[in-house]
């Protein structure tokens, strides 16, 4: 499974994705960087088939209409402390898998994982 950390996460969430095993790079990791406009990230998660990982509403509507990104993760926990996030993903991140091999749209906030059909 491959995942792209979208500008508003941190790059530490990448690192730890990349450090248990999965393909994952952070928008600072293109050559825009965190300038990297949704329509590149959309077109790199369809190419590279990666689950864009985002708190940003636009990916929802853009996933909903046309559907791009080619899988969308979105983070609804507010403002957390990175160790927190990573924390949460560590305790959920094998239950997230599990679900996008048959869904493509999926919600983590502090307290539940939510299938969106």
């Amino acid at each position: 499974m491959k995942f792209l950390v979208d500008a508003q996460l941190p790059i530490r969430l990448a690192r730890f994705l990349q450090t248990i095993g999965y393909d994952t790079i952070h928008t600072k990791d293109l050559p825009q960087q965190n300038s990297t406009s949704d329509t590149i990230i959309n077109d790199i998660s369809i190419e590279q088939k990666r689950i864009v990982i985002t708190k940003d509403s636009d990916f929802v509507d853009s996933f909903m209409t046309i559907k791009k990104p080619y899988k969308l993760l979105l983070i609804t926990t507010g403002n957390i402390k990175n160790s927190e996030l990573e924390k949460l993903f560590n305790n959920n991140l094998l239950l997230i898998v599990d679900f996008f091999q048959d869904h493509d749209y999926v919600e983590l906030s502090r307290d539940a994982i939510i299938i969106h059909q």
